[in-house]
């Protein structure tokens, strides 16, 4: 990319409205900077709003309806990005966030970051989708608010339609040649758009997005990644998405801080990609409900079907990391499961064996997929065999796998069992969770994944990282598990929980992989 001194570009929302307008002294969260409160000291009325604030999000809303909603944001780009120059004549985005009572301020503060950091010649309009609210601030009072803003318009579903066709109510909608994608909950930074719509122009095909640095869901303080801290999307073979480094390999092909880096998945929430492509590629599967598994689907579709997914590292946008969802389904988890197996049908090929093992085969119905087979067809689509040794050859430790399956103390009957914060439990074998099944390789690791089973003083779980050191283990035919650098067996004490012992021959340190067998078909 050309990097060259060239004068920015101001927005003229800023200048033209004002609203919009820089907020002038000292203010709480300025800068990004972090605002804390002392719950203690607050008023009971107060300490009323506080812990409805966390129960409705689960965000500190006290913390932010004190921030202002045009804070100001430090230029958390490399240098080397205020050098970049831009084609003068880039295509125009809608810019497209998808809300279901969302906070007034964080959502608000999302549409001001877009307006006040956005040249308005690149910018087609805002659709606010409302999935169906019923939090009284986001009817009229929204509608009066937005009146005030330039090119904002809300569009309002009749019925809860969930995240994945909302955003296809905006996809229909919108009159941008790109369409960008944000959370209700953003902060855009300084001159966020221009690299990702530059990147469209010269390859259409191009899916790009932002890097997504992290607001602090308890004080609002605005955290940025560059440079070897800018992590790729990857994802995991019970289909979650996730984090990962750029390896050495990858960070070869990267020339300057300002080159797009390829990543084989994406969150899903903060993207752009043309209306058209978006189009082309088949747009959401019809048959998803809610939410999830879309954001892996476009991710694999767009490296199979002949585009590319990357991120680009002088667009950075802030995004409130929740620890877990406000909201309820009536079907709870099981639309997770479907889309997952709606998924896996489609696009893994013989791939979704290893996704069905972590079901226990377990699929119950997910409708019919034909139409999606025949869009792959149609696309002329390359293998997701392709896609692993081209894009994610990481994933290729499946592989390697000798038996795959929930992990069983012979003495207690149940499994070990890998809790949401990697601490280590055991649990009743009859679960239909994903987190119970483990892989033991040919090179001795016992994997979830992309975690290890490790031991130094106790056991651990981490980050595969290929040490033959703290990571291998031999299983004998005894049942033992040892480990092979402390020369100690996997023990289940009296306490239940598991630590290492010296091995001797006792029931307690007998463990199993239940071998999980695919049903015959009738």
């Amino acid at each position: 990319m050309k990097v060259l001194k060239q004068k920015r570009i101001d927005s003229t929302n800023v200048t033209k409205n004002p609203l919009l307008l820089e907020i002038q002294g000292d203010y709480p969260g300025k800068y990004g900077g972090p605002v804390n409160i002392n719950v203690a000291s607050m008023t009971e009325e107060q300490k009323k709003q506080y812990y409805l604030g966390w129960q409705n999000n689960r965000f500190n809303q006290f913390v932010s309806d004190l921030i202002p909603l045009n804070r100001k944001l430090d230029d958390v780009r490399e240098p080397e990005c205020r050098n970049v120059v831009y084609r003068e004549i880039l295509p125009r985005s809608s810019v497209i966030i998808c809300f279901h009572n969302e906070a007034w301020s964080t959502l608000l503060r999302t549409v001001h970051s877009v307006l006040r950091n956005t040249p308005s010649k690149y910018l087609e309009e805002i659709i606010l989708v409302d999935d169906f609210s019923s939090f009284p601030h986001l009817k009229e009072p929204l509608e009066n608010y937005v009146k005030k803003l330039p090119n904002v318009r809300i569009i309002r579903s009749q019925k809860r339609e969930g995240l994945i066709r909302a955003r296809l109510l905006g996809h229909r909608e919108a009159k941008g040649e790109v369409l960008t994608y944000l959370d209700s909950h953003c902060e855009c930074t300084e001159d966020w758009l221009r690299p990702m719509l530059q990147r469209i122009a010269e390859n259409p095909m191009a899916v790009v997005t932002p890097v997504i640095d992290r607001v602090d869901e308890t004080t609002f303080k605005y955290w940025t990644f560059s440079g070897p801290a800018i992590n790729i999307g990857v994802f995991q073979w019970d289909l979650t998405f996730n984090w990962g480094p750029v390896h050495r390999e990858r960070r070869k092909a990267i020339e300057s801080p300002v080159d797009p880096i390829k990543s084989p998945t994406m969150a899903g929430g903060l993207f752009s990609i043309r209306k058209d492509t978006f189009s082309k590629l088949g747009t959401y599967d019809p048959g998803f409900e809610t939410w999830g598994s879309e954001n892996l689907e476009i991710s694999f579709k767009i490296w199979m079907c002949g585009g590319t997914l990357e991120i680009m590292p002088c667009s950075h946008v802030g995004h409130v990391f929740r620890g877990s969802s406000p909201y309820s389904w009536p079907k709870g988890m099981s639309e997770l499961r479907t889309n997952g197996i709606r998924l896996a049908e489609v696009w893994l090929d013989e791939y979704k064996e290893e996704y069905y093992k972590r079901l226990g085969y377990v699929l119950g119905d997910y409708g019919d997929v034909s139409e999606r087979k025949k869009l792959k067809k149609d696309l002329n689509c390359h293998s997701f065999d392709w896609y692993l040794h081209n894009i994610y050859p990481e994933a290729l430790w499946v592989k390697n796998v000798v038996i795959v399956g929930p992990l069983m103390n012979k003495l207690s009957g149940t499994c070990f069992y890998i809790q949401p914060d990697d601490t280590l439990a055991m649990a009743s074998c009859s679960m239909r969770e994903p987190l119970l099944y483990y892989a033991l390789t040919k090179t001795g690791e016992i994997r979830i994944d992309m975690r290890c089973l490790a031991a130094y003083d106790k056991i651990i779980v981490i980050t595969c990282s290929g040490n033959r050191g703290i990571e291998e283990w031999t299983v004998h035919q005894t049942g033992h598990i040892l480990h092979l650098s402390s020369n100690r067996c996997l023990d289940l004490n009296q306490d239940g929980k598991v630590i290492l012992n010296k091995c001797i021959n006792t029931p307690s340190q007998m463990w199993s992989f239940l071998r999980l067998e695919k049903p015959q078909k009738k």
